[in-house]
C-alpha cells in the first residue's frame, strides 16, 4: 500500500510543482492584456503555450504531463465565471433586450452548426465556432471543448478566429452604425449583441459615450449567461454523431463544472458576495482560464494551423455575418 501512494504522491507533487509555469505564463499574458486591452490574455497565453510547445523546451516530460492539472484549472475557471453575471442587471434592457439576446444567440449558433455542417467541417470545429461567435469568444471556446471531440488545433483556430473578427468588428459596427444614423441606445445594443469578446464590446461602444457602453455591456452579460445552454446544444450535437447501438456510458448533461456556473451566478445574482471578494474572483477567473490556455498551447502543433482552410476563413465570416445582420434587424425593430 505504501509503495502504491508514494509514486502517486509523488506525481501530484511534480504537477504542482510544474504549475509555476503555467502560472507565470498567464500572470504574463494577463500583463500584457493590461499594457493591449484588446489583446485577450487567453489568447495570448494560448500562443505562449504553442511558442513553448512547439520548440525544444516543450519536449520536457514536466511540462508534458500538465494536461489533467491545466483541465481542472479550466474547469474551476468556468465555475467562477459566473460570478461575472449579476442577472438582474438584464432588468435594465427589459423584454426588448432579453428578446434581442435570445434570438441573436440561437439564430447564430444554430445556423453555425448548420453551415458548418454543409461545408463539411468537423464538427468539433463547428461546435467550437458556433459558441465562440454565439456566446463570448474564446471563454465560451474555453469552456465547451471539455465535453466535445476536438484537435488542440480546433481550439486555437477558433479562438483565433473569434479574435480576428471580433477585432474587424471594432471598426464596421461604429462606421455602419454612424452612416446607418442609429442613436447611443442603438449602438449600444447591436454592439453587445454581435461582438463577441467583452473588451471589443466595450472598444467599439465606446464611440458612441458610456451610455452606449453601459448597454453594450449589460448585452453582452445575457449573452455570457446563455453559456450553459449553448453546452447542452453542444453536447446534443455530440450525442447525434454517435454510432448507432453505441453502448459506452454518455457524459452527463451537465457536467459539475457548467451547474457549478449556474450555481456562481445565482451567488452573484443573490448579491451574497462583497466587492472584494467578486475583485478577486474576478482576476482568479481570467488567471485559471489563462493557465488552462497556455496548457493547450503546450499541446498544439503551430504546423497543423498553417495556411488557414478557406472553409474555416468562410464560417468565420458566416457567423459574423448572421449574428450581426440578426441582432442589427431586430435592433431596428425593436428599440
Amino acid at each position: 500500500m505504501l509503495l502504491r501512494t508514494r509514486p502517486r504522491r509523488a506525481t501530484y507533487v511534480a504537477e504542482l510543482a510544474g504549475l509555476a509555469v503555467p502560472l507565470t505564463a498567464a500572470l504574463a499574458a494577463i500583463g500584457i492584456g493590461i499594457l493591449v486591452p484588446l489583446a485577450s490574455p487567453l489568447l495570448v497565453a494560448l500562443v505562449i503555450g504553442a511558442a513553448i510547445g512547439n520548440t525544444r523546451l516543450g519536449d520536457h516530460a514536466w511540462l508534458r504531463d500538465q494536461q489533467r492539472v491545466t483541465k481542472l484549472l479550466l474547469r474551476v475557471g468556468v465555475v467562477l465565471l459566473g460570478l461575472r453575471l449579476p442577472l438582474q442587471d438584464l432588468a435594465t434592457v427589459g423584454v426588448r433586450g432579453i428578446a434581442v439576446i435570445a434570438v441573436t444567440v440561437v439564430a447564430t449558433f444554430t445556423l453555425t452548426c448548420y453551415l458548418g455542417g454543409r461545408m463539411g467541417l468537423e464538427r468539433g470545429l463547428v461546435s467550437l465556432i458556433a459558441s465562440g461567435f454565439s456566446i463570448c469568444g474564446a471563454s465560451a471556446i474555453a469552456a465547451v471543448e471539455t465535453g466535445i471531440r476536438r484537435r488542440d488545433e480546433d481550439v486555437a483556430l477558433s479562438i483565433a478566429m473569434v479574435t480576428v473578427f471580433g477585432t474587424l468588428m471594432i471598426v464596421v459596427l461604429p462606421v455602419t452604425g454612424s452612416l446607418l444614423g442609429l442613436t447611443d441606445t442603438q449602438l449600444g445594443v447591436w454592439a453587445g449583441a454581435s461582438i463577441h469578446e467583452v473588451a471589443q464590446v466595450v472598444a467599439a461602444a465606446s464611440a458612441a459615450g458610456a451610455a452606449a457602453v453601459a448597454i453594450a455591456t449589460t448585452i453582452k452579460l445575457g449573452r455570457v449567461s446563455m453559456l450553459a445552454l449553448a453546452f447542452v446544444a453542444v453536447q446534443r450535437r455530440e450525442r447525434r454523431a454517435e454510432p448507432a447501438g453505441r453502448t459506452e456510458a454518455k457524459a452527463p448533461v451537465l457536467p459539475w463544472f457548467v451547474v457549478g456556473f449556474v450555481v456562481a451566478a445565482g451567488v452573484r445574482t443573490a448579491g451574497l458576495l462583497g466587492p472584494g471578494v467578486l475583485e478577486v474572483a474576478d482576476v482568479a477567473t481570467t488567471l485559471l482560464l489563462a493557465c488552462a490556455m497556455f496548457g493547450l498551447g503546450l499541446m498544439m502543433r503551430v504546423a497543423a494551423l498553417f495556411p488557414v482552410p478557406w472553409r474555416v476563413l468562410g464560417l468565420a465570416t458566416a457567423s459574423t455575418g448572421i449574428a450581426s445582420s440578426v441582432s442589427l434587424a431586430l435592433t431596428l425593430a425593436l428599440f
